[in-house]
């Protein structure tokens, strides 16, 4: 069985748990409002280093020790920037919550962040950065992200050599003091185990932390339209970006449907369309990004140079070809409502996905939503409506970016 429950603990951060009593384990997740979207321009990439630095001790513990104490109990700890948040995570049996509760809360509130600790995370955050030299794909995706979002939402997330190299040790735990406030903060819960007592553990554990959010501005609108980044390499990269619904809005599950007829598997129309009766790329796919800012879907071809403009022309044409002028079939419907069904049914059986998936929610939509919830939205759409919608449907101002040894032209 199954339920949700939300509440606001005694220091203003919200808790979602989602008790589920047929497993055994539990997942945490700790959202804090300190994200890309907060680091100063100047120091583009202290996200980042923080993820590093949270798990190279908190409290008495060392890096060594903390790693240990979190191992004798079979729990994992990680710690990941994202947009809007950092989040410090951690999986268990559902009876280690007491035992690692504690540890976990330590690592938000009191973070080491020894001078020791700090040049080899910052070293190993510029590794990363220069890492993606190596993965041309990648390089294009952040490049179209750049140009199609308004700073700071077109952040990378690994953060610029000048503003890692700007860091200092004692400003950037001095920033996390500062930015680690539990009104914003949410944490998520799903497992075995009840949500009362889940909230008297961490009403107690969290005693006495208090402050507000830090904010951000949004700079003017990017001009997006055509780029190329030269690469002198066999392959060409291909993205192209285009709006689509932000959350909550009741066309999020029809664009997801519609997303899933273009890019849904190898029957989908640009696997069969690109690759298939063409043979024009090795790989194409779509995918949807919502949230209560932006929502967009990136298309993605990677081909070699002699077939890289038709391979753009076709991608271009086929995004722009199911608004109507080539209606979604009932087979295609079928073969997308059942996908999707099938990754909610195995959504469900990932604890750390369900945590996740509840500070989304509650992000993006400032509730939380069932399995349940999400399959009957699902199955609630008709084949009339997904046409409806695309017929009605527009793409913006697209981004198209492309990476290899020569530009393309893009479509008018």
């Amino acid at each position: 069985m199954t339920s949700i429950s939300i509440q606001t603990l005694t220091c203003g951060a919200t808790l979602a748990v989602e008790k589920k009593s047929t497993v055994r384990s539990l997942a945490v997740k700790i959202f804090i409002p300190a994200g890309d979207v907060f680091d100063p321009a100047a120091l583009e990439g202290r996200a980042t280093v923080w993820s590093e630095l949270l798990l190279r001790g908190a409290g008495s513990l060392d890096s060594r020790a903390q790693a240990d104490a979190f191992d004798l109990l079979g729990a994992s700890l990680s710690a990941s920037n994202t947009r809007h948040y950092m989040k410090i995570s951690s999986t268990m049996l559902a009876d280690r919550f007491d035992g690692v509760m504690p540890l976990l809360i330590d690592t938000l509130r009191t973070p080491r962040f020894d001078e020791s600790s700090f040049e080899p995370s910052t070293e190993l955050c510029l590794q990363s950065l220069q890492s993606l030299q190596d993965e041309p794909q990648q390089r294009c995706v952040l490049d179209a992200r750049a140009r199609h979002f308004p700073s700071p939402l077109n952040r990378s997330g690994n953060g610029t050599q000048a503003g890692i190299g700007a860091l200092t040790r004692d400003q950037t735990a001095a920033d996390w003091a500062r930015m680690a406030q539990p009104n914003g903060a949410i944490f998520a819960i799903a497992g075995n185990i009840e949500p009362e007592a889940a909230a008297d553990a961490l009403n107690s554990l969290l005693e006495g932390w208090a402050g507000e959010p830090a904010a951000y501005e949004l700079g003017p609108d990017p001009k997006r339209g055509y780029a190329h980044e030269q690469d002198d390499s066999s392959q060409v990269q291909i993205i192209v970006v285009h709006d689509a619904p932000r959350e909550p809005s009741d066309d999020v599950i029809l664009e997801q449907i519609l997303v899933g007829v273009l890019s849904g598997g190898m029957s989908s129309r640009l696997f069969t369309e690109v690759r298939e009766k063409r043979g024009l790329c090795y790989s194409v796919n779509a995918s949807y990004s919502p949230s209560k800012e932006t929502g967009s879907v990136t298309a993605y071809v990677g081909t070699t140079p002699e077939r890289a403009q038709e391979s753009l022309d076709v991608l271009i044409a086929e995004l722009h070809r199911i608004n109507g002028d080539s209606p979604v079939t009932q087979e295609e419907f079928d073969r997308t409502i059942n996908g999707i069904k099938s990754r909610i049914v195995f959504a469900g059986e990932s604890t750390a996905g369900r945590a996740n998936a509840l500070g989304a929610d509650i992000h993006n939509l400032g509730r939380a939503r069932s399995l349940e919830e999400i399959a009957q939205q699902v199955s609630a759409v008709t084949l009339d409506e997904i046409n409806a919608y695309a017929s009605k449907r527009t793409l913006g101002t697209l981004t198209i970016q492309t990476l290899g040894p020569s530009p393309l032209k893009p479509p008018a």
